[in-house]
């Protein structure tokens, strides 16, 4: 077993300073258990690309990147096992050289699977659910030390994917497999707001894949119109939709900055794992330091929240980057954002200024809280009074509770961030 490095002491963004009593890199399941067993607390660590203290412990901190790195494809289920702390990027490849894929990957191929699953994260289309509903089978480590392995269809299986790092560490995961795809990705530039909320359905359509970026300086204008198209769909995209054209070269989502790190546009189709995230894994993500923040809303109530935003553009455009809307279809993973709902995922990319991000997210939680938006787990949201929401917005919420009391009845795997959730 070694001491982790230096830098896993921040999360990506460098917002959060760790607070553990020491951190540990286990290189087999064997060592992590030992570990395990004689902590007080412990967290596990993945990509650190959360922006808030959801992995943090006063105990010890485990990263999981110096488990075996292991990846091997059951083609007779149509799943692939892979190590948890492995990243998408990673195992895309090896997985589109077998012939299979993902359907779907996040914007970022630099998030762990674990990390990912556990907070729910997504890609977007009408009918892709998040990276989490592809899950087929967890292996988790409790806090005896023991590995316990839940797969679809056993009784708690639909607690235990969406977990918050609350239930175990992670130590693999199976997850569905689909035939591999080509997919081509055209950018459309200045799209009237008005015009795309009359049919919000047919934009989002568009393609297998489709993301609206604002900065919201223009209220009345979505600055850019990402839709990434299976290769075998049919028909072709038109030059313009609803009067807005192609965009003429690469483009990135925040306007002025170089698209080199983007992955390719101009309908030029390529593998899937190349396509579905907007950036390259070659690239480290992001223009530079950044805030993340995300609420996803009913699809029911999908125009009154962009309207909602449109109100608050005067207020969120001094401190944002980018906003960027997409749809995600609905699963029945408990703690999921889109638990028993199709959603629209509200994401803001926000100025590195928490205490001005901090003061703006009760504004956009109080418009948003009528229209029963649920927070992204990874990302910036106000935890005062959260204990008292959860239940509201969660049908399952007490039953998660419950499953975590019984499969961590020492609460090992708790936090200051699970206690203010009421967890």
């Amino acid at each position: 077993m070694t001491t982790a490095r230096p830098d896993l002491t921040r999360n990506w963004a460098s917002n959060v300073v760790y607070g553990p009593s020491r951190i540990v890199a286990p290189r087999s399941v064997d060592e992590l258990a030992e570990v395990v067993r004689s902590a007080d607390r412990v967290k596990a660590l993945g990509s650190r690309h959360c922006f808030n203290t959801i992995a943090d412990t006063d105990g010890v901190h485990v990263f999981l990147g110096d488990l075996p790195a292991e990846v091997s494809i059951d083609a007779e289920r149509g799943v692939v096992r892979a190590a948890a702390g492995l990243r998408y990027g990673d195992i895309a490849p090896a997985l589109h050289r077998e012939g299979w894929a993902l359907a779907n990957l996040a914007s970022l191929p630099h998030i762990s699977l674990a990390g990912a699953v556990a907070t729910g994260t997504h890609g977007s289309g009408d009918a892709v659910a998040s990276l989490a509903a592809a899950v087929a089978g967890v292996e988790l480590m409790t806090a005896d030390g023991e590995l316990r392995t839940f797969r679809r269809g056993d009784a708690d299986f639909d607690g235990v994917v969406v977990s918050l790092g609350a239930l175990g560490i992670v130590t693999a995961l199976e997850l569905d497999l689909v035939p591999t795809f080509e997919v081509a990705q055209t950018v459309y530039e200045r799209l009237p707001l008005d015009a795309v909320l009359e049919d919000l359905d047919a934009i989002t359509g568009l393609g297998y894949s489709v993301s609206m970026f604002h900065t919201w300086r223009d209220p009345g204008t979505v600055d850019q119109l990402w839709v990434k198209r299976r290769a075998d769909q049919a028909g072709a995209l038109p030059d313009e939709i609803l009067g807005a054209p192609k965009a003429p070269g690469k483009r990135h989502p925040l306007p002025g900055v170089s698209a080199e790190s983007c992955t390719e546009q101009l309908g030029a189709p390529g593998e899937w794992y190349a396509r579905l995230p907007h950036f390259k894994l070659e690239f480290t993500p992001s223009n530079g330091e950044e805030l993340q923040s995300e609420f996803l809303v009913p699809r029911r109530n999908a125009i009154a929240a962009i309207a909602a935003m449109r109100d608050l553009a005067g207020q969120v455009a001094p401190l944002l980057q980018v906003c960027e809307l997409r749809t995600v279809a609905s699963d029945d993973l408990w703690l999921s954002p889109a638990y028993e709902t199709d959603v629209l995922g509200i994401h803001f990319t926000w100025q590195p200024d928490q205490p001005g991000v901090e003061r703006l997210l009760p504004v956009i939680e109080r418009a948003l809280e009528p229209l029963d938006a649920r927070p992204h787990w990874g990302k910036l949201f106000t935890l005062d009074g959260a204990a008292e929401r959860m239940p509201r917005l969660y049908r399952r919420w007490d039953d998660f509770a419950a499953l975590r009391r019984r499969l961590d009845p020492r609460g090992v795997f708790g936090n200051d961030f699970l206690s203010r959730l009421g967890l």
